[in-house]
């Protein structure tokens, strides 16, 4: 199988969002050698943090490749969850799954989509949010929602307000804590 995954939220250094993607990354290419996966990563002047990531993880999984677009986020966003065009596979290829990140969601033209929603705090303190991150939010789950296959929740609690606040199956969501690290 092919497994694409956005991982351009690494760029982000030190934030939870750029660990988890880290982590998990890291960890699925440890316990797996038997799938293919298409690293992505798209960001207009940080693209040499995709390559300094792909460095690390080759050495653990000869079975990874990597694919990035000098795009910035903003852009991928209005295409992706704005407008809903250009299939993801455009830009790495046919793969069975995609894992969006957790601010775009690209159109899929054959692969299973699969997300994570963190938290749903912007509907909970909308007060607390810029109206740029709860419009994109709100746009992202709504195609979420109706397109992906299966999606992550960091934890129980989250699990129930996508349930209760999005209205999401609850056959489609999946607990999946964020793990640590030793230092």
């Amino acid at each position: 199988m092919r497994i694409g995954i956005d991982i351009s939220q690494i760029v982000h250094e030190g934030t939870g969002v750029g660990t988890y993607v880290r982590s998990i990354v890291r960890e699925l290419l440890l316990i797996d050698q038997k799938n293919v996966y298409v690293l992505f990563g798209a960001s207009l002047r940080k693209l040499s943090r995709f390559t300094k990531f792909y460095n690390e993880v080759r050495v653990i999984n000869p079975r990874v490749r990597l694919v990035t677009a000098p795009i910035p986020p903003t852009i991928l966003e209005f295409v992706w969850n704005r407008l809903h065009v250009m299939p993801v596979e455009w830009l790495i290829g046919q793969v069975d799954v995609f894992w969006s990140s957790d601010w775009a969601h690209p159109p899929l033209r054959g692969a299973k989509g699969v997300t994570t929603i963190h938290d749903v705090s912007f509907l909970r303190y909308p007060e607390t949010f810029a109206k740029t991150i709860l419009d994109v939010q709100k746009r992202r789950l709504a195609r979420v929602k109706r397109e992906c296959k299966a999606v992550f929740c960091d934890s129980e609690a989250t699990k129930r307000d996508v349930v209760q606040l999005l209205g999401f199956e609850n056959t489609k969501l999946h607990v999946v804590y964020p793990g640590f690290q030793e230092h």
